[in-house]
């Protein structure tokens, strides 16, 4: 899970692994690992989930971090539309550390009014970015987005 700070990631994990939503707002110091197992196409995959801390303009997402992953996800929110030039940005040094890999963006907090604009969300779509609009405390779509990196990277191995 990479992404600015505040956008959702420990949100989203804790909807996906354990089915629960906090409107308590927790910084995440350094990293929090999660699991699942899943079932993708019949056969189970175990997932380690790597819950990385927020960037900001103090602090960068380490490389060390990302060695050794098989996909992940960028999250920008919806309500912040830096958040979404900060995903390109991690994208960007997370392709020079993996390569290609498969990842997806989560556009989160779609419970909430939005300041990401269509055509921002197109031009990503039209570099081959798969891109789903997810909201942690409703749920939205976020089992889904998990299940269909989990199917990419399994796709690729």
């Amino acid at each position: 899970m990479l992404g600015a700070f505040g956008v959702g990631k420990t949100s989203l994990v804790a909807r996906y692994v354990h089915g629960i939503f906090s409107e308590k707002y927790q910084t995440t110091v350094g990293v929090k690992i999660d699991k699942k197992v899943v079932t993708v196409g019949g056969q189970e995959v175990g997932l380690v989930l790597w819950d990385l801390y927020g960037e900001d303009q103090f602090q960068r997402v380490q490389p060390f971090y990302l060695r050794g992953s098989s996909g992940y996800l960028l999250v920008a929110d919806g309500t912040r539309p830096d958040t979404l030039e900060a995903a390109q940005s991690l994208q960007e040094r997370a392709q020079e550390v993996l390569g290609s890999v498969p990842f997806i963006l989560l556009i989160n907090k779609h419970d909430l009014p939005w300041q990401v604009s269509e055509a921002q969300v197109s031009q990503l779509r039209a570099k081959g970015w798969e891109v789903r609009y997810t909201s942690a405390k409703t749920g939205k779509a976020v089992e889904e987005a998990f299940h269909l990196l989990a199917g990419r990277m399994l796709e690729q191995s």
